[in-house]
């Protein structure tokens, strides 16, 4: 009762704005979560969007939601052009159909994009070595943040839109502190998602470039639970400019564990962009690449 009370609410709250190039944005203020604080949602929905369609639409979770479809609305005044990009691949038949939800950011987010197992394995490891915590945190957020994605907005989603709730139709997608976020909601709930996009992923955690225990943990993480069994798919990229010019180090630890777990062409790639940079035009300028990887068609 309590949950249809919410989404009745939310639905009454929801506000459209239609494109018929480049689709319709539904926009819920204030999506409320027993986990996180409340934030903005956003969903984008193709021009051609069917409620009755029998197979339903794949979707994409996209953290940073502020950032992805309006200029108005972005930190910088630069956004991913996300529905531009979407609608541009279903024209040209490169993705199957979909959908994408975008989550906006609030106050708390480095702590709540920050994965919070990879973290208290980097913080206990500098406990056993006497070493103090230089770039302590409060308890880092991820678990919930992750929760509320898919204990509050995917079963929103699922509800009120024809999205096929199915692990194979679900991806998450990010950039920076997303991109840690997105990988971690891919080895947390390895059921529930079979894909993510991690974008210039910053690997250090704290603002520094020899940073490397953060990455560290992460392989001891991901040495753990990264499987091609999950029939996953992964995609990373960085550029070599501005904060990006720091990843390459990290992302080749990356890359080496990611062969030897068996990861390879089909469900796996890593790019390096020459001269990219860290913000929203860059990103905006790539996008296409890990859509195309992860929502091909099948």
């Amino acid at each position: 009762m309590k949950y249809m009370a919410i989404v009745l609410m939310l639905l009454a709250g929801c506000q459209m704005q239609q494109n018929d190039e480049t689709g319709k944005l539904d926009k819920y203020p204030v999506f409320p979560s027993d986990y996180v604080p409340a934030r903005n949602l956003e969903v984008w929905l193709p021009s051609d969007y069917d409620p009755e369609k029998p197979e339903g639409y794949a979707v994409l979770y996209m953290h940073d939601g502020q950032n992805l479809f309006d200029t108005a609305t972005a930190n910088i005044g630069e956004e991913w052009g996300v529905d531009e990009t979407m609608s541009r691949l279903l024209r040209e038949g490169k993705i199957r159909d979909c959908i994408v939800v975008g989550m906006w950011c609030t106050p708390d987010r480095m702590l709540e994009y920050t994965p919070a197992k990879p973290y208290n394995l980097m913080i206990e490891k500098r406990l056993q070595t006497g070493r103090e915590e230089e770039d302590s945190v409060e308890q880092p957020g991820g678990d919930d943040y992750l929760r509320f994605i898919v204990e509050e907005v995917k079963p929103f989603i699922d509800s009120v839109y024809n999205a096929d709730p199915g692990k194979e139709s679900t991806f998450i997608a990010g950039s920076s502190m997303g991109g840690l976020i997105s990988l971690y909601a891919l080895m947390e709930y390895p059921d529930v998602f079979s894909g993510a996009a991690c974008l210039s992923t910053h690997w250090p955690l704290r603002i520094q470039e020899n940073s490397p225990d953060f990455v560290r943990a992460y392989v001891q993480y991901l040495d753990e639970r990264l499987s091609v069994d999950n029939g996953q798919k992964i995609y990373f990229d960085y550029g070599t400019e501005t904060l990006d010019s720091w990843y390459e180090p990290y992302q080749m630890i990356i890359d080496s564990l990611m062969r030897s777990k068996g990861f390879g062409e089909s469900n796996w790639k890593t790019l390096k962009f020459e001269g990219g940079v860290h913000n929203e035009v860059a990103w905006r300028e790539r996008f296409d690449i890990p859509v195309v990887f992860l929502l091909g068609q099948r």
